[in-house]
């Protein structure tokens, strides 16, 4: 197996944007998928690398904006899946977990060629994510019960996107291996 990396995507949210509430109850259901693929990373020693939309804060600190997300409404989303001492943070501003930010030099440095997706919003951000990671020519898993939607049918047409365009595999948490 080809060395992984999972990517956490915008699991520090304040969740007071539009379509917050609708999202929140996605996140509730893929929360204890998103918790397990992260305790699974680290147990293999595999590297967990955060990477989260700034939300238009361009003082953006990942301390700072995790302190925001835990004093958000959702404080119970973000606690199961904060970030510990050992884990990589990356800001982004915009949908792509690439898009103008270091993380495929990153990537590089850590020599992973496979990345686990999981986190938030499944037919946005993860579904951009893993068309730029596809193109840049790494092996792509989108465990589908660890990632959370707006809009569940639209979440299932990505979802199918990332499969037959991308040749990502979309399986469930319990088929994902680390290889540390």
């Amino acid at each position: 197996m080809p060395p992984t990396a999972l990517i956490v995507i915008d699991m520090l949210n304040t969740y007071e944007h539009e379509d917050a509430e609708v999202l929140v109850a996605s996140v509730r259901e893929a929360l204890p998928g998103i918790a397990t693929l992260i305790e699974h990373a680290r147990a293999s020693a595999s590297p967990v690398v955060y990477v989260n939309d700034n939300f238009g804060e361009w003082r953006s600190h990942h301390g700072e904006i995790l302190d925001a997300a835990l004093a958000g409404r959702h404080r119970s989303l973000v606690e199961p899946v904060a970030p510990d001492e050992n884990s990589l943070f990356v800001v982004k501003a915009r949908h792509s977990i690439f898009f103008e930010t270091p993380l495929a030099y990153l990537l590089g440095q850590l020599k992973a060629e496979r990345l686990v997706l999981c986190g938030q919003v499944t037919e946005q951000c993860v579904l951009y994510s893993a068309l730029d990671a596809h193109i840049r020519h790494f092996d792509v898993v989108v465990p589908d019960d660890a990632v959370a939607h707006i809009d569940a049918d639209l979440a299932d047409a990505a979802l199918q996107m990332m499969s037959r365009n991308m040749s990502a595999d979309v399986c469930t948490v319990k088929d994902v291996e680390f290889d540390g």
